[in-house]
């Protein structure tokens, strides 16, 4: 969609170029996300990987523009040595999100601002219908029906055999990228519902969606699968580095204090995806690692990998299917 709106604008402005950028990660260390750009003479839009690390994006005070545009919520006009950069907001129901820049040889007419505003509108709908078909309506967060695209395209990130070696002993991750699948379930959600409402529950389930946007990458994606199951696909260098991941959402879940609830815990299992895996296939090892979490003290993350090793969990093969007791 952000491909298809630069190429408008292109169409209809031929700019300099017409770019789209994302404001991502945590308040403090926000930096900008190229959605899309294309330039006079691309033949196609070029943007940055969903998957890129967040220091090598371009910190938010080094455009100085973009971020009053997004805090005025105003069109802001540029005269820069020979060019014009026109910035236009970009607003969901939620909350301004980025910037769209095009730089022209002249300053937009009146007109032209229209025409970009008219089509800005028509771009404002459409991702409120696609946000109303991907997300949960209470947090924001992915719903259960996004998954199997997200997961299958990050299935086409991995070779089939993954080779552990390189000349210089370390594993390259953007040849090799390991993702992994977590499973997270809120301890005794039923209890809070029970005691408190459905109206307290759903504050909890709300609050705690704010906490994993907060503990986790911007790139890393978040679900609400129903109830009070969460799922998170992550790209990480290694197992050690998505437990950190999952144990600071643990911790940062126990430590604050909920209204009238007060502290509430999780419990956590996670598995690396394997080559050729089946979204069913690792979120039941991610839920058999979840359920023993809750089965032996809960408040506790768990490694799938780690419970077999230790025989808590045992894997049997059966044709092509993967059944765990």
């Amino acid at each position: 969609m952000d491909v298809t709106l630069v190429s408008a604008l292109s169409d209809l402005l031929e700019p300099l170029h017409a770019a789209i950028y994302r404001c991502v990660g945590e308040p403090g260390q926000e930096r900008w996300l190229t959605r899309a750009r294309l330039s006079q003479g691309d033949a196609v839009a070029s943007a940055d990987s969903v998957w890129i690390q967040s220091e090598k994006l371009p910190a938010l005070d080094e455009f100085p523009g973009r971020v009053d545009c997004m805090r005025s919520r105003q069109v802001l006009q540029q005269h820069q040595d020979d060019h014009w950069l026109t910035l236009f907001p970009i607003a969901t129901d939620r909350s301004v999100v980025g910037v769209i820049e095009i730089s022209t040889r002249e300053q937009l007419s009146p007109g032209g601002l229209k025409q970009v505003s008219s089509i800005l509108r028509i771009y404002h709908n459409f991702q409120g219908l696609l946000d109303y078909s991907e997300r949960d309506t209470l947090t924001g967060l992915l719903n259960r029906k996004t998954f199997d695209e997200s997961f299958l395209k990050a299935m086409g990130d991995m070779p089939m055999h993954r080779d552990e070696s390189a000349q210089d002993g370390r594993r390259h991750e953007e040849v090799h990228p390991r993702y992994y699948l977590g499973l997270i379930d809120i301890d005794h959600f039923k209890a809070v519902n029970d005691r408190f409402g459905h109206l307290i529950g759903d504050e909890v389930l709300l609050l705690l969606s704010r906490l994993m946007r907060n503990s986790f990458r911007f790139h890393d994606l978040l679900y609400r699968f129903g109830g009070e199951e969460f799922v998170v696909l992550m790209r990480c260098e290694d197992a050690n580095d998505a437990a950190q991941a999952f144990e600071r959402l643990r911790t940062n879940t126990g430590s604050y204090a909920f209204p009238q609830v007060g502290h509430v815990t999780i419990s956590v299992g996670f598995t690396e995806v394997r080559p050729g895996d089946s979204p069913a296939a690792a979120f039941e090892r991610a839920d058999k690692a979840v359920y023993f979490a809750k089965s032996n003290g809960r408040d506790q993350v768990r490694d799938h990998a780690d419970l077999l090793r230790v025989g808590a969990l045992k894997e049997v093969e059966q044709v092509s299917d993967v059944e765990l007791f």
